[in-house]
């Protein structure tokens, strides 16, 4: 069996720089080594400026946009902001927070189905027991999904293929923050999860969340009880779900312990990440902190953006990207605390061993 189905993972995922120039309709295009990347998944931040992390979709639309760094935010719609996702990159207008003249900025893709959706009717399929809205990439590990909420305990298809390892929820009409539930971070049935947009620890909240792990079809909103938290399935509420699982030679996501050393842990994720997210669990005011190789090319990594702040970004040297995972350089306790649990995701910019056995390089 090959080690990896992905040899470029330029097919999937894609990182671009631009510089904002204040102009309308303008067109940005992407030189994925792959060829043309139509974006289904867009995550915008300003690099040296202060606007909002700007998470986009083709499911909802390119003008919709739920923001990261809010932890009490509606999804607001511009359509002066992303104006169409394009064959080869995406489309924006005027707005400050993704156009705004000389301010630099990080725009990372993932292709998903193509803006491709699919109904299940849960009463007809027999898959989970209410119905969802799916936009799934089985070769590359990612859904989005959106479903109609009702405040009842409710299980939903993700198309996925395998069972996710972490899921982000957003209530879109309401001031609810993003729920995460990690495998890496504890159970999901045992209620651990976390909120995207603050710096809290691992919390274990009541049985109106979620109290059952996802399965290779369903994930569930709600616990046992006879109500869900608005968080997870509001009530007549458009709710949203990124499931994300590990792709060999592509995607990973887990956990490392740190221990506190400039000798830091190596993790092994079968490839050399081109993107990275890092969020320390194990006690609160540790930020989750962002990373790409497309604004490090040279080790050690870091510069960083963190998706709960709407911070310019800084320079902080956190490690190394390697040809098969990545090397944290950094004492810091944000990242490598001794003893303290990390959770991270990460893509790769190239898989450790292609489908034709040849190896990969380190920096």
């Amino acid at each position: 069996m090959a080690y990896t189905t992905i040899d470029d993972p330029s097919k999937y995922f894609t990182t671009l720089l631009y510089t904002g120039n204040a102009t309308d309709d303008r067109n940005l295009t992407n030189s994925a080594n792959a060829g043309d990347f139509k974006p289904d998944i867009l995550w915008l931040k300003e690099r040296s400026s202060t606007s909002s992390h700007q998470l986009h979709d083709s499911t909802r639309g390119s003008s919709f946009a739920v923001l990261t760094d809010q932890d009490n935010a509606a999804e607001d719609e511009d359509g002066n902001r992303v104006q169409a996702f394009q064959t080869n990159g995406f489309q924006i207008g005027t707005a400050s927070t993704v156009n705004q003249d000389t301010i630099t900025m990080v725009a990372w893709q993932w292709k998903c189905n193509g803006g491709t959706t699919t109904n299940n009717d849960a009463s007809s399929t027999g898959i989970g027991t209410h119905d969802s809205v799916i936009q799934a990439n089985t070769t590359a590990g990612l859904s989005i999904v959106t479903w109609t909420g009702n405040a009842e305990p409710e299980t939903l298809a993700h198309g996925l293929g395998g069972t996710p390892e972490m899921i982000i929820i957003k209530n879109r009409p309401t001031t609810e923050g993003f729920w995460v539930g990690a495998s890496a971070a504890g159970s999901i049935a045992g209620g651990k999860n976390l909120t995207l947009g603050n710096t809290n620890a691992v919390a274990t909240n009541s049985t109106s969340f979620v109290n059952q792990d996802p399965t290779s079809t369903v994930f569930r909103v709600g616990g046992s009880n006879s109500a869900a938290d608005a968080k997870v399935n509001g009530n007549g509420h458009a709710m949203l779900a990124y499931c994300f699982r590990s792709i060999q030679g592509y995607s990973k996501i887990g956990s490392y312990i740190g221990n506190g050393s400039t000798n830091g842990t190596f993790i092994y994720t079968g490839f050399k990440p081109g993107w990275l997210m890092v969020k320390g669990i194990s006690a609160n005011s540790r930020e989750w902190f962002l990373f790409d190789g497309t604004r490090d090319t040279f080790n050690p990594f870091a510069k960083y953006v963190k998706a709960e702040s709407t911070d310019a970004e800084a320079s902080s040297a956190f490690g190394d990207f390697c040809s098969n995972g990545f090397k944290v350089r950094s004492d810091g306790a944000s990242y490598n605390a001794s003893g303290q649990t990390f959770v991270y995701m990460a893509f790769a910019e190239h898989p450790f061993v292609s489908s034709e056995g040849v190896p990969t390089t380190a920096r």
